[in-house]
């Protein structure tokens, strides 16, 4: 066991809210046994307390969206979490190291929305629970969305591929919507697509300290997302 899962032990690290509480309600038109799979799904990635990966990332984008990025230090994020620097080295060697490894889980829970999505039958159904999979993820990744949307510079520069991993996410954007409204698709059903999934990317940031709580928030965001890809609304 490593100095910073001992500490977890013994209480020294706070309890990070890195994964937001709630239940998604499933899409009406979705499959039970597909809502079940994405709902097992989450549990493994939600489970309480995290692994000692997912804590320094949660400690690092607190303290990145407290102090600002350049301004927090290593050592400082090995203090808020209770152990020594060196201990700390063991999972990250700079903080540069730990944004990496964020906006990486990031990509790949995207890549994975997506894999699913081009392996089922395009319909409604299949829109709705494409637009709440991704909800799902900007709800958990909403730290690291906001990091990256107020460190866009810090972004270009932390990675030898920073311009490839802008385009990366663009690219990726742009799947989501071919997902929802295929190319060759009218227009303006193009343009709902693309404002579906912005919907949920944006406005949670946007809305985030209004709404009452993040399930208000998440519910708020996906019901209008739906509506605009054409998709059935949550289940109340």
């Amino acid at each position: 066991m490593d100095e910073v899962t001992r500490a977890t032990a013994r209480g020294a690290v706070p309890a990070l809210g890195g994964s937001l509480a709630r239940g998604r309600s499933r899409a009406r038109g979705v499959s039970p046994a597909r809502g079940q799979a994405a709902a097992r799904h989450r549990g493994r990635s939600e489970a309480p307390g995290g692994s000692t990966r997912e804590r320094i990332q949660s400690i690092a984008l607190e303290l990145f969206a407290e102090q600002g990025y350049d301004k927090t230090s290593l050592r400082e994020i090995a203090e808020r979490l209770g152990v020594t620097k060196a201990a700390l080295y063991y999972h990250f060697k700079s903080k540069e190291d730990i944004v990496r490894s964020f906006t990486e889980d990031y990509r790949v829970e995207l890549e994975a929305v997506i894999a699913w999505g081009a392996a089922q039958p395009p319909g409604p159904g299949t829109r709705a629970e494409i637009l709440a999979r991704y909800a799902d993820i900007v709800g958990r990744r909403l730290g690291v969305i906001r990091f990256m949307e107020q460190n866009q510079a810090a972004m270009h520069t932390l990675t030898s591929d920073g311009a490839h991993r802008k385009k990366l996410f663009r690219e990726q954007f742009m799947q989501l919507c071919d997902l929802l409204a295929p190319p060759g698709a009218a227009l303006p059903d193009r343009i709902r697509a693309a404002m579906a999934v912005v919907t949920i990317g944006m406005t949670s940031l946007l809305f985030q300290r209004e709404a009452g709580s993040a399930q208000q928030l998440h519910e708020a965001v996906l019901s209008v997302a739906c509506d605009l890809a054409d998709a059935p609304a949550p289940a109340p």
